[in-house]
């Protein structure tokens, strides 16, 4: 669907949030509401996504050509990989985005930091596949006191599950990494296991396929975290102005979770390779292969675990209460599920 071009720079800021590519529009389309219909100019989607497999929907799409397919003679899409969700945010909140796979915890920050503004919810993704990994003999998180731990970025989907998981269990962390456990966050997340293995952490907070790298390099999962992992959001204006692309975007979305369950050997194929193409370097099959075993990829966005996200996130002091009313758009998803057949879904 796309190969990749030059480098994309969003801006100073994110200069080091990933790279990104830019997708041909085919001619043909099986689009019934390709906006040349109505005459109106090609539209450019610029679309971020985490080089993680939690986000293989994303990938998927990408490498099987859902998104140009579904955009046809519309527009075309513009890909941004990111190595933590708070840089989409920040991307989406600076206009530098259009839509974005995200996790919990950064929508909610985008929702909140905007005044219920900036973005909607229009899909899940995937739940599941983020652990809590520590060295081998570490049972408790009491035995965590006076050690480090990685998380992506502070604020982030496993930042927050880290931090609260410790708190219910007694053990106190502060955002600026004191505590009675120091918390770091940590970019890239494959210099995290990169830390645990040499020694210098002694766990931490990482979607797949992180930590089930860190497992094979002798960790112990104390905590598979649960909950929706991903999430697809645009930005108000621009389902504002594209509802048909909104709309075509949400159907790419629903074609991949379908692909990935019918075709799981070629999609982990898929997502691997697309994957490389950002990051430089496949992972292992086997890695891929265990990280699609933790992760359910569903379009549900599974709104009562976003609450749960954004109380424990609030109960910590990294995020003001919030009102999430009105974050959910889901009628595109539920038009898509309806015409392949599948369960409609609520916010």
């Amino acid at each position: 669907m796309r190969r990749v071009t030059t480098a994309a720079m969003i801006g100073a800021a994110l200069l080091l949030a990933g790279c990104s590519s830019s997708s041909s529009s085919s001619p043909a389309s099986d689009s019934t509401t390709n906006a040349n219909a109505a005459g109106a100019s090609p539209v450019t989607v610029r679309l971020g996504f985490l080089s993680n497999i939690t986000h293989a929907p994303a990938l998927v799409a990408l490498k099987e050509g859902f998104f140009t397919k579904a955009l046809g003679s519309a527009g075309s899409l513009k890909a941004t990989a990111f190595s933590a969700g708070t840089e989409e945010t920040t991307a989406i909140l600076s206009g530098q985005l259009d839509a974005a796979y995200v996790g919990p915890n950064p929508a909610i920050n985008a929702w909140q930091k905007s005044d219920g503004k900036a973005i909607k919810i229009v899909s899940g993704a995937a739940t599941g596949g983020a652990s809590i990994v520590v060295k081998k003999g570490i049972t408790s998180a009491a035995q965590l006191k006076g050690k480090s731990l990685a998380t992506p970025s502070l604020g982030n989907t496993q930042d927050v599950a880290l931090r609260y998981w410790l708190k219910q269990n007694g053990v106190a962390t502060t955002a600026t990494g004191g505590g009675d456990a120091f918390i770091k966050p940590t970019k890239p997340n494959s210099a995290a296991v990169l830390q645990f293995k040499s020694g210098q952490i002694a766990g931490g907070s990482e979607p797949a396929p992180y930590d089930v790298q860190m497992v094979n390099d002798g960790g112990t999962v104390l905590l598979k975290e649960p909950g929706v992992t991903t999430l697809l959001v645009v930005t108000q204006s621009f389902l504002s102005a594209h509802p048909a692309i909104v709309a075509d975007l949400v159907k790419a979305q629903v074609q991949a979770n379908a692909f990935i369950k019918s075709n799981p050997a070629q999609a982990q194929a898929d997502a691997n390779a697309e994957l490389a193409s950002y990051t430089g370097k496949p992972l292992k099959p086997a890695i891929v292969a265990a990280s699609f075993k933790e992760i359910t990829f569903t379009n549900d966005p599974d709104a009562a675990s976003l609450k749960t996200d954004a109380d424990q996130a609030v109960s910590l002091g990294l995020l003001k209460p919030v009102n999430l009313s009105g974050i959910y758009e889901l009628g595109p998803l539920n038009q898509a599920l309806a015409a392949a057949g599948e369960a409609q879904v609520a916010g």
